[in-house]
């Protein structure tokens, strides 16, 4: 029953908020990560549809995913002159070249003659120009028509009319965005408040450690938002973590969680009913026992989170080169995840780092490839070296066999595992799909954005 002093939205999990801890570390958070932005927005069901229906999803194709800005690769995916990376979006393919040292354009990846894809599987290549395996039409690398075969029966063609065709294209921190309206909007409007926050977060001082591809059995919206809420921790993770994770709303197309690590509040296992959550609290030192960090005993009121977060200060700087000593212990070890309209996450945080990516496969409504990037701080001055090539996982391999992946593969196993049995059930319900008001609020803001874009296609 609803509680007649709280208006939709009010209500949080008992214990203590994230904003009481991070004001406690002993190194505390920059600004970005103290601001709190949620607002209640409806409690109204989902149609399943959304996730099943092929015209519902035609529809998302060719009114939204045409419309706005995606990240389709790095900038060390064209570090030089002649690179070029081929990005794949349902039915559209797109070229993102490196035409000079500081300069990157994109094209639609169609040949202007009969429009025959140029460039093959996605990924990176690398070329002086672009040419057409049908009739041998060729383009200059920044996209200007070079040679016509046969041009004396083509008095019609002219380099303006039969260049490649450009598509928008600019970099954020290091990912290159490309966006298929010739209308579109600069790139800053969707980014909202991304590039205020990231400016303490710098991801373009990062390297690509780990470039991990699976193919989920799943509708790409059902498998990214397994990933935009906490409150699967307790059965998913089988973890007491998780109950106070913050939400926040700050526009349209960005979202943020945080959750901490090495923390949590027996309080909040009250909103929990169950034997399995009645045992003794956990102690300092059992929490620190669950961070990948050298152990040490604790001394009197030494806490698990500012020992954990300066071993890794120590471990990792000594690893990596890089110096620590200024991020906060919520940077060190929380997960915060940022999540950008449609399908992009960004982790800034250090223990965990890293870039998610959620596309379909094609037209099929039940599939989708998830993308992981596994980013490390680069040390001052040191360059960018070559990207990993990505290694592609089957629906039915684990992420355990990645070695790389250390402790995150279960993880990822864990929160994949679910998703056939979610597709295969929402093809079967009778009722909509229920959104908890705080903890998927950011799963509802996904909705309506993606309702307003498919909205405005409507009216043209």
């Amino acid at each position: 029953m609803a509680d007649p002093d709280h208006k939709p939205g009010d209500a949080r999990a008992h214990g203590e908020t994230i904003a009481r801890i991070l004001a406690s570390d002993a190194q505390p958070a920059p600004a970005p990560l103290t601001a709190e932005a949620y607002r209640f927005l409806g409690d109204t069901d989902l149609p399943a549809s959304r996730y099943t229906c092929q015209a519902f999803f035609q529809q998302e194709l060719s009114s939204m995913w045409s419309r706005c800005w995606q990240w389709a690769c790095r900038e060390e995916h064209l570090p030089e002159v002649g690179d070029h990376y081929v990005y794949d979006i349902g039915p559209y393919s797109v070229i993102v070249a490196r035409i000079a040292r500081d300069e990157i354009k994109a094209f639609i990846n169609s040949c202007t003659h009969r429009g025959t894809r140029l460039l093959g599987e996605e990924g990176a290549g690398h070329g002086q120009g672009f040419s057409c395996p049908f009739h041998g039409w060729s383009w200059h690398l920044d996209g200007a028509l070079k040679e016509v075969p046969g041009r004396w029966d083509f008095p019609h063609v002219c380099e303006a009319s039969h260049s490649l065709q450009p598509v928008a294209c600019e970099s954020w921190q290091g990912f290159i965005f490309i966006n298929l309206d010739p209308d579109a909007s600069p790139l800053r409007e969707q980014l909202d408040v991304l590039p205020n926050h990231f400016a303490h977060f710098p991801l373009d001082q990062r390297r690509i450690r780990l470039h991990v591809q699976k193919v989920l059995p799943a509708n790409w919206k059902a498998a990214q938002e397994a990933f935009m809420e906490a409150y699967h921790n307790f059965t998913t993770h089988d973890s007491p973590t998780g109950a106070n994770a913050q939400y926040d709303i700050f526009g349209p197309h960005v979202s943020r969680f945080i959750h901490n690590i090495a923390h949590y509040s027996p309080e909040s296992l009250s909103d929990y009913p169950g034997e399995k959550w009645r045992a003794p609290p956990l102690t300092e030192q059992e929490l620190l026992a669950g961070l990948p960090v050298t152990q040490r005993p604790l001394t009197e009121g030494e806490t698990a989170r500012a020992a954990g977060a300066q071993l890794l200060r120590d471990e990792m700087g000594s690893q990596l080169g890089v110096d620590f000593s200024a991020a906060s212990d919520s940077e060190m070890l929380d997960s915060i995840e940022y999540h950008l309209f449609p399908n992009a996450f960004f982790f800034p945080g250090m223990l965990i780092s890293m870039a998610y990516r959620f596309r379909p496969l094609g037209d099929d409504v039940d599939s989708c490839l998830f993308e992981i990037l596994m980013l490390e701080p680069l040390a001052e001055g040191a360059k960018h070296p070559d990207p990993p090539e990505p290694v592609l996982l089957s629906a039915d391999q684990s992420y355990t066999e990645i070695k790389e992946l250390a402790w995150l593969g279960a993880v990822y196993d864990q929160d994949t595992g679910n998703l056939q049995l979610q597709q295969q059930g929402l093809k079967t319900t009778r009722k909509g799909v229920t959104l908890g008001n705080y903890q998927e609020a950011r799963i509802r803001r996904f909705h309506l954005t993606l309702d307003d874009y498919l909205s405005r296609a409507d009216c043209e």
